[in-house]
């Protein structure tokens, strides 16, 4: 499955280093591949230009940063969007918990600020940010109402969300392949609005371009 997948003896290696147990193996490839990613492969796929570009076209024109804009992105990745978000003007933080990904997003995107840590508990106060921005996170999320809430949280008045997942109908395509398919969450387009309304965002949108999923939402004033 690792040859199959792009792997290589580096992975090999890192899977028989861990010391899990067989039945273990597809939650570690999980996340090693999308969850946590790491590894040589991981940082080649997720620091190429093209990953994921459709996403961050649909982020970046949903949520029309400029000079004025303080973003943060939950689950940064390689850094692109945040590379991309400062060419327009905004300042851009990222978070993600992959030690890899911390450190490909400071080499991307050198003028924005990374941190390691988790999307449940960003380490900012209420208020700080005009715009959110989530790039193929929700599907992985145990909770995502409460990460949610956090987004929302951390929003001045009238910040934005932008979301981008992957609907039901892309799953065990290339799009969702096993593993990652098995151990991730799906949402219908109407599934995915009420869990940004549950979590008290207004103006709540979701677009389907072919299973690309994109939520969007304000926070509304005080």
């Amino acid at each position: 499955m690792l040859r199959r997948l792009g792997l290589g003896d580096e992975d090999q290696a890192a899977w028989e280093a861990s010391g899990l147990p067989a039945g273990a193996f597809e939650d570690w490839l999980t996340d090693r591949l999308a969850r946590r990613p790491a590894g040589a492969r991981a940082r080649e796929v997720y620091g190429a230009d093209d990953v994921h570009d459709f996403a961050r076209r649909a982020i970046l024109g949903a949520l029309a940063l400029g000079p004025g804009d303080r973003l943060l992105e939950l689950g940064c990745g390689g850094g692109l969007l945040l590379r991309d978000a400062l060419a327009t003007g905004a300042q851009a933080v990222g978070v993600d918990h992959s030690e890899d990904m911390v450190a490909l997003a400071r080499e991307r995107a050198p003028g924005a600020e990374v941190v390691l840590g988790g999307a449940e508990t960003p380490p900012f106060p209420d208020g700080a940010f005009t715009a959110v921005a989530m790039s193929v996170v929700l599907m992985f999320l145990p909770d995502p109402v409460a990460v949610l809430r956090e987004c929302r949280r951390v929003l001045a008045s009238g910040g934005r969300l932008a979301a981008y997942t992957t609907a039901p109908e892309l799953r065990g395509t290339p799009a969702a392949p096993e593993p990652v398919a098995s151990r991730a969450r799906f949402y219908t387009d109407a599934e995915l609005a009420a869990l940004a309304e549950r979590a008290g965002f207004a103006a709540v949108a979701v677009s389907n371009d072919d299973g690309g999923q994109l939520l969007t939402g304000v926070r509304p004033p005080a």
